[in-house]
């Protein structure tokens, strides 16, 4: 059987997957409760910040993106932001409990031009003593390098579905496009944040073979974040019949047993959750979650409303890790 050094196994069959997914809901989310309090403190949850710094007229076809150029979504292009404001944006994030700051541009890949302004911003907002995280498209071996240089902790590209469902979806890359630049960024020794979307008009099969998919890279991503689909006017995918949302927890609590030291993240499609399906949701093994008013462009639960929520489940916030910088710069104060 194949382990990483851990216990985490990295060799699950479809069959194997397809047999937690299918099991009762309540001894699922039982078995994935019993997991994560092995891996994690049980009332903590890692909360994450997102801002968009470059929003809009990206060439990829996402049905379901409102930032996508081939769609008439209503979405208001913006040039990409100052470095002063998103490190204002990561001042105020980190003040109301964040420890990850993540910075999204609507890019296939970043240019070369950009890559110095993308690199000054990873090295403020990794200077506040944030967890830094960027979702910028594909990359290449040479800019995740540059990037891990920089300081950045975390890349951030999801793989969406399954290989068997991602054409429905997206033709202008490949899914074998999207493990490339995975593989470019455990090769520089970031971390990986990659998980997908449920909702997009998938069978459970699709969710399946998605699961399956992260569950068997050579190292687990240490963050999965399972979005539901919000649906947006003027996409593709404006009219898909809404997911239950027991089949997204569903997903999160196999997510939680097939990658037990994973963060799973409880993401898009999260504001419009009742408290009590959030807490089901926590159950089930959820245990990062991305606070604010919006992600990217759709909206999102506030600061405020996630207070309150913690407080009513017991829930504490995890403090940022610091880095070896931070620990440098602490020990000669």
């Amino acid at each position: 059987m194949q382990h990483q050094n851990n216990g985490t196994r990295n060799d699950w069959t479809r069959e194997e997957i397809q047999k937690l997914y299918e099991q009762p809901f309540l001894d699922l989310l039982f078995q994935a409760q019993q997991v994560h309090r092995e891996h994690f403190q049980p009332n903590q949850i890692q909360v994450s910040t997102l801002l968009s710094i470059k929003t809009g007229k990206c060439p990829e076809d996402c049905k379901y993106c409102s930032q996508s150029a081939h769609y008439d979504s209503k979405l208001e292009a913006e040039k990409r932001i100052a470095v002063e404001k998103v490190i204002q944006e990561a001042q105020a994030a980190k003040a109301s409990g964040s420890s990850r700051f993540c910075m999204g541009a609507g890019w296939r890949n970043p240019h070369e031009r950009d890559m110095p302004y993308v690199l000054e911003m990873v090295k403020e907002v990794k200077a506040l003593g944030l967890e830094t995280c960027m979702t910028l498209g594909m990359l290449n071996a040479s800019q995740a390098e540059r990037l891990k240089d920089a300081g950045l902790d975390y890349y951030n590209h999801n793989l969406d579905t399954s290989r068997e469902y991602y054409s429905h979806i997206i033709s202008t890359r490949s899914f074998d496009d999207r493990l490339n630049t995975l593989d470019h960024v455990r090769q520089a020794g970031l971390k990986v944040c990659s998980g997908g979307i449920v909702g997009l008009g998938e069978n459970h099969q699709d969710r399946i073979g998605l699961l399956h998919e992260l569950a068997t890279l050579p190292i687990h991503p240490e963050s999965v974040p399972i979005n539901m689909l919000v649906p947006i006017e003027g996409t593709p995918l404006a009219e898909v019949e809404k997911l239950d949302v027991t089949e997204w927890i569903r997903t999160i609590a196999v997510a939680r047993i097939l990658m037990p030291q994973s963060y799973i993240r409880l993401s898009a499609g999260r504001e419009s959750l009742s408290d009590s399906d959030q807490a089901l949701a926590f159950m089930a093994g959820a245990n990062s979650l991305f606070s604010g008013e919006k992600l990217l462009t759709t909206p999102n639960s506030g600061a405020g409303q996630d207070q309150q929520l913690f407080k009513k489940l017991g829930l504490q916030v995890e403090k940022a890790r610091p880095t070896i910088s931070q620990l440098a710069v602490d020990a000669m104060a």
